[in-house]
């Protein structure tokens, strides 16, 4: 019966430790309507590659016979390429559960499609060079925060610009076989993902997991029929996974 004065006070004294850690570790970040931080990404990127019927080949020289490539066409992917992304965060306050977030960056990734032909010779890599400025705005849904956890799933959609200089896509001068297989500049993109809310004393730190795809086709076909390499395409959409850590 002695020890009931000390063992309440133990109770009492954990409960309130675990109310403390619960309402203010974080830097009382969740309390704030308005907030910042910044982002560090890993990002894999690829292309969807959609072929056209005769994607084999070959393709014939522009007003000739002569194919541009004389070899058939035997396999078109898009290997996977690592990349990574710097940015930072502005998050709104709607709700208790919810937040809009957007969230700007810089990306670098350069994303490639290899062709084999049947004769490998004319096998090739090529890589289309990409530094993105990434305009996200998403929805956060967040479940109610256990201790210092909270998980939560997002949702929304990015603009982005591609600021590779122009003369890195000008290909006028080349031969057929060194020709360039080019994307366009600007993309609407629709995403979504899931991650969770870890409170440290002086702030949050979200890992975070996220698939993006473009909405619609960035192959640049104006020149498709002097170029073997966006010939056998008929529409090529860009796609990415994204690892990120906020810290807020």
């Amino acid at each position: 019966m002695k020890k009931s004065p000390y063992l309440i006070l133990l109770l009492t004294m954990l409960f309130n430790f675990g109310s403390f850690a619960q309402q203010n570790w974080g830097g009382g970040v969740d309390n704030e309507t308005l907030h910042f931080g910044f982002k560090f990404q890993y990002v894999a990127a690829e292309y969807k590659i959609l072929k056209t019927a005769e994607w084999r080949g070959p393709f014939p020289e522009p007003g000739s016979t002569t194919p541009m490539i004389p070899a058939q066409l035997m396999s078109l992917s898009s290997p996977v390429s690592k990349g990574f992304a710097l940015g930072f965060v502005s998050d709104y306050k709607l709700t208790e559960n919810t937040n809009i977030r957007f969230t700007p960056g810089l990306v670098f990734s350069d994303i490639s499609a290899i062709y084999e032909f049947d004769d490998p010779t004319y096998s090739v890599q090529k890589k289309v060079q990409a530094t993105f400025v990434d305009l996200p705005i998403g929805f956060k849904l967040k479940s109610n925060r256990l201790n210092n956890y909270r998980g939560y799933i997002i949702a929304g959609a990015k603009y982005s610009m591609d600021i590779v200089s122009k003369k890195k896509k000008d290909d006028s001068d080349l031969i057929s076989s060194e020709k360039y297989l080019k994307s366009i500049p600007n993309a609407l993109w629709y995403e979504a993902g899931l991650g969770l809310d870890i409170y440290f004393e002086w702030f949050k730190l979200s890992p975070e997991i996220k698939f993006s795809q473009t909405t619609k086709s960035v192959l640049m076909d104006k020149d498709r029929l002097e170029n073997p390499y966006i010939a056998p395409i008929d529409k090529m959409f860009l796609r990415n996974f994204q690892f990120s850590l906020f810290f807020e």
